[in-house]
């Protein structure tokens, strides 16, 4: 049950992936190749989670902040960013990235080999550790995860989201965003990396959402009790009823047809059109008409 001889057999797991994946072939046998890099991609999101599940232990206080998450896909933050980061880091030291600018490359490959150099200090130290005292944690190996995650914060930043897997195995692609606009255009082509403004809209839908939460407690058409039991349903009724409130009762908000499409956040800006019909069809409904509207929308039907 202990977390350190948890990553001392994650650890082995990985570095015996590894051993075979450098023994081997790949043009005599790629079907074993392309099943030991699985094997090493599940080895290595393992070994990071009980890793990451260390330092919330072991250094919760001295973790370094991850507020610039926010401008990462969500799909991303749920798909092993830790792999990608890492992997981005492994290809950037081998010189394997041809559509970074050598002036990019040049500056990211010093924090890449350090980030690189941390991971393995912190792998050797807490294997020593786990063989010695498993149950404790000592100044020095509080002081290497402290810097190890400062390092993968600042590569992480700096960097952006990558794509692949790391380890010593085959790489097939991988990008990333940096606070270069080179390395940015790049990684927009690969993933949408939100803006500040795409952010600030996105946290304008969020008001619009509580706005018309509380209209809609106000009005009746929901009941406290089906917000704190999480009642399925509203995932439909909130949206919908967000919709009428940002054309009709909220005009100047996220949902404003006044503005072009660009402005917009992305969440509502393909449907621009129809929400321009939408707002039309509104606008000619009666008081009651409308609230009978609103009622109707928050029913299964």
């Amino acid at each position: 049950p202990r977390l350190l001889s948890q990553f001392f057999f994650a650890d082995e797991r990985v570095t015996r992936v590894v051993a075979e994946i450098n023994g081997l072939d790949a043009e005599l046998d790629p079907q074993q190749y392309l099943v030991l890099l699985n094997q090493l991609h599940l080895s290595q999101a393992h070994l990071l989670a009980i890793l990451e599940r260390i330092m919330e232990e072991c250094i919760p206080t001295q973790r370094h902040s991850r507020d610039y998450l926010v401008k990462f896909p969500e799909e991303l933050l749920v798909d092993n960013l830790g792999n990608h980061m890492l992997f981005a880091a492994e290809c950037l030291l081998a010189g394997t990235f041809l559509e970074v600018e050598e002036a990019d490359g040049a500056q990211l490959r010093p924090q890449a080999r350090n980030l690189l150099c941390s991971l393995e200090l912190v792998r050797t130290v807490l294997r020593e550790q786990s063989l010695s005292q498993p149950g404790s944690y000592p100044e020095p190996v509080r002081a290497v995860l402290v810097q190890f995650d400062r390092l993968f914060a600042e590569f992480e930043l700096r960097w952006g989201p990558g794509l692949g897997c790391w380890g010593g195995g085959g790489c097939a692609r991988a990008g990333g965003a940096s606070q270069s606009p080179r390395l940015s255009s790049y990684v927009s082509s690969l993933v949408a990396v939100k803006s500040p403004e795409e952010i600030y809209r996105q946290q304008e839908i969020i008001v619009l959402f509580c706005e018309t939460v509380e209209r809609a407690l106000r009005l009746g058409y929901l009941t406290q009790e089906m917000i704190d039991g999480y009642e399925p349903l509203l995932m439909f009724t909130i949206p919908r009823l967000a919709i009428i409130s940002g054309l009709l009762i909220y005009p100047e908000g996220p949902l404003s047809l006044e503005q072009s499409p660009e402005q917009m956040s992305r969440v509502f800006s393909p449907f621009y059109n129809l929400l321009k019909k939408i707002r039309d069809l509104l606008r000619v409904l009666s008081e009651e008409e409308l609230c009978l509207l609103e009622r109707s929308l928050c029913t299964a039907e």
